[in-house]
């Protein structure tokens, strides 16, 4: 990885000199100090996790997780520099065992001539469980601090045991308003104002989609047009760009948060946020049987009996996408999230299935109450299978009020039916049944 990989601002009155100009607007752009990052005041603001550190004088050691575009590198360079240790730079996608040891004796040499060294180790989620395993003693010893950089949630993609070594530093995709910072300060370092309607502008920053090195890229493009070229409007501006395919990673961490917000906005009955990212998915290639999947589920866990035709909706709708395929059939799977995002919710059954399954294993194996058994030979009837049964069809409002429970258990009443929708009706059902069996008994 190169240095112009990673950019998040300079300061405001920079300016490159005219041999610097054939460099790329990323590099040029290249903060000199932490005060001049944007976006990640969480980390380097006044009262910043990162801030207090340096005051500190103690910089552990760090994984630093977050999009493209938004400064990893740069950070670390940045804190190096500030904590007087020595920079190494190492990629996990070019690196192997030999690079690694290389590292760490080059920096226990320098350790033992009193500098410090920060190895900053790029896409170290891509190093395998022995690889990461390596780095444990010469964090432990201080040999290095080690500031890993990564796109992956640190919980899925790096070892435990190195993770509990490191501080995980969550790094923000830019919001419009550090975009814009961006955009002036490249207008300033290139001397003159893009040639954008403001319309045009806001587009531009959202094309970017969080990635200030993305953006500035975008503004080099636009910056090559002649100086006479009139202001762009937003359909002259896609003209000239092509739109950035948004950050989706269907077997990866942004997968599970989406469709985690799917089920979320279901679940909170807003069926316009639902169609949002279901529409977020199939833009990234998300394989719609994956989300009518998801939707059946959310069917018979969100809903359950306070709607009984959600469950059946949701088959139809996943049987329609099999028939009519992409992108016909994507319609008949928003038509479900519409479905069950305006559906009453209830996960009645879901809880009563769980209690249901925890009392089962609880009590082992109790036999059914010999009443209900069948006796199909004489000696179950001997035995006294089946006596004393009485036909639920053949008693008043065909409801005998027996116990069904086994022997020994008391009766427990897993299933509580909420106050919305078709399980109010069967909420008076039970409580009306209820009373006719404390009647009988």
């Amino acid at each position: 990885m190169s240095e112009t990989d990673d950019l998040f601002g300079v300061p405001e009155a920079a300016a490159a000199p005219r041999s610097d100009r054939g460099r790329p607007l990323a590099d040029r752009l290249r903060p000199a100090t932490l005060a001049d990052v944007v976006g990640q005041d969480h980390l380097l603001g006044a009262d910043g996790a990162l801030t207090r550190m340096l005051e500190r004088g103690s910089l552990a050691s760090l994984i630093l997780w977050g999009p493209p575009g938004v400064g990893k590198t740069t950070i670390a360079r940045l804190l190096a520099s500030q904590a007087k240790l020595a920079f190494v730079q190492l990629s996990a996608v070019f690196s192997g065992v030999a690079d690694l040891k290389r590292a760490f004796d080059d920096a226990a040499k320098r350790r033992r001539g009193g500098q410090g060294t920060l190895l900053f180790v790029d896409e170290i989620h891509r190093f395998n469980r022995a690889q990461q395993d390596g780095f444990l003693p010469y964090v432990e010893n201080g040999t290095v601090t080690l500031v890993g950089a990564t796109t992956e949630n640190p919980s899925f993609a790096l070892n435990g045991a190195l993770l509990s070594r490191c501080q995980v530093m969550v790094l923000r995709r830019l919001d419009d308003a550090a975009l814009e910072r961006l955009l002036v300060r490249a207008e300033a370092e290139l001397g003159r104002t893009l040639p954008l309607t403001s319309e045009a502008r806001a587009t531009l920053r959202a094309m970017a989609d969080g990635d200030g090195r993305y953006l500035l890229n975008m503004v080099e493009q636009i910056a090559a047009l002649p100086a006479a070229t009139p202001a762009l409007d937003t359909a002259a501006l896609s003209d000239l760009l092509s739109r950035r395919a948004a950050l989706y990673d269907k077997d990866r961490e942004e997968h599970y948060n989406l469709i985690s917000a799917l089920h979320k906005a279901l679940r909170g009955s807003d069926p316009d946020a639902a169609l949002y990212w279901f529409a977020r998915m199939i833009n990234g290639g998300e394989d719609p049987r994956y989300i009518a999947r998801r939707l059946v589920r959310f069917a018979a866990e969100d809903i359950g009996m306070a709607d009984p035709n959600a469950l059946p909706q949701a088959l139809a709708g996943w049987e329609t996408y099999e028939r009519l395929g992409s992108p016909e059939g994507e319609l008949a799977i928003a038509q479900v999230v519409v479905y069950l995002g305006t559906a009453p919710k209830s996960n009645a059954v879901y809880t009563a299935f769980g209690q249901a399954r925890a009392a089962a294993k609880a009590t082992g194996s109790l036999m059914p109450p010999a009443h209900i058994l069948n006796a199909p030979t004489k000696l179950m009837k001997q035995l006294g299978y089946g006596a004393g049964y009485e036909y639920d069809h053949g008693s008043e409002e065909a409801f005998s009020g027996q116990n069904y429970f086994p022997d020994g258990m008391e009766r427990v009443q897993f299933y509580q039916p909420r106050d919305r929708g078709f399980e109010r009706e069967i909420s008076r059902r039970l409580e009306h049944w209820t009373a006719l069996r404390a009647k009988r008994s």
